[in-house]
């Protein structure tokens, strides 16, 4: 068994806890359980996971609890009380504390006056700047490949299949700063049920790599294919992504000379959620598009 094998085989019971930090975060998180879960000695294993992952458990589970929060802060009326209790605050006191120093502002004023409410209609007094026809780009994108998970869910917890990527990549000593990493969207969360949501994880990878996917139940290839797109570059947290669809949709598209194309969008994340405040996220919200008379 070579290095490579060793490590994938670490890469794959830390990707056990991960799946379960995912699917449990309104339940209490004992270390020694996720310890188990990854078949590793209580006393070790949470090292080899920083290591790995380059944060440690509490900041993983920190990370995924308010980027779930501020999602139900921005998209819908969920009592902020009810908000910090299922993100693991035992006072509200404590979660706004915590929240404001991730998002610049406390719950309630995120919830009210927080970078998505630029792509609302109306701002009444919450201030700022709204959308514009201009904000939105024509671009011609050339086709290219990506390495994907998929992903069946919320597409708040795609998450979920980047950081199985991640670690699978890691593992194959494939990890690089030049990487671009891109979310493929295949439903409209309108008409889908969000347990049945479709889309992948990807990444671009600067050089052609000899990978031997046959036989590999987590990873494929995805093509993305090339062509006009209207893109969105969308500044702040990732739960205001949907107000950011439903703008471009709902206000530029029917506004615009194009028509969307038959096929999927695609984002391109262009910085790291792990090292960059809430409010310099940068996005790209790829939208395939024709024009009307094509």
């Amino acid at each position: 068994m070579n290095d490579i094998d060793h490590r994938a085989r670490y890469a794959a019971r830390l990707a056990r806890v991960l799946d379960h930090i995912y699917d449990h975060l309104d339940e209490p998180l004992d270390i020694d359980r996720l310890a188990g879960i990854a078949c590793l000695s209580p006393y070790h294993w949470h090292r080899i996971y920083q290591a790995m992952y380059g944060e440690t458990v509490a900041t993983t589970v920190r990370r995924l609890r308010l980027h779930r929060a501020a999602g139900f802060l921005a998209n819908g009326e969920m009592p902020i009380a009810e908000i910090a209790e299922r993100s693991g605050y035992s006072s509200l006191q404590s979660f706004t504390r915590t929240f404001s120093a991730v998002f610049g502002m406390p719950p309630a004023q995120y919830r009210k006056a927080g970078t998505h409410r630029r792509f609302r209609p109306s701002f009444d007094d919450s201030g700022g700047r709204q959308m514009t026809m201009r904000d939105v780009v024509i671009r011609d994108i050339q086709g290219f490949d990506v390495l994907t998970v998929n992903h069946v869910g919320p597409y708040m917890q795609i998450g979920k299949a980047f950081d199985a990527l991640m670690g699978w990549l890691g593992a194959r000593g494939l990890l690089s700063g030049e990487m671009r990493m891109v979310g493929i969207y295949y439903d409209d969360p309108t008409a889908v049920a969000e347990g049945e949501l479709r889309s992948k994880a990807g990444v671009w990878l600067p050089r052609a790599v000899d990978v031997d996917l046959s036989g590999d139940a987590l990873v494929g290839l995805t093509s993305i294919k090339g062509g006009r797109y209207a893109v969105l570059r969308h500044k702040g947290p990732y739960a205001d992504m949907a107000a950011a669809y439903q703008w471009l949709y709902g206000e530029w598209l029917v506004n615009s000379e194009h028509e969307a194309a038959d096929q999927p969008v695609f984002e391109e994340y262009l910085n790291n959620p792990k090292e960059t405040a809430r409010a310099g996220l940068l996005t790209e919200i790829c939208l395939p598009v024709v024009l009307g008379w094509e």
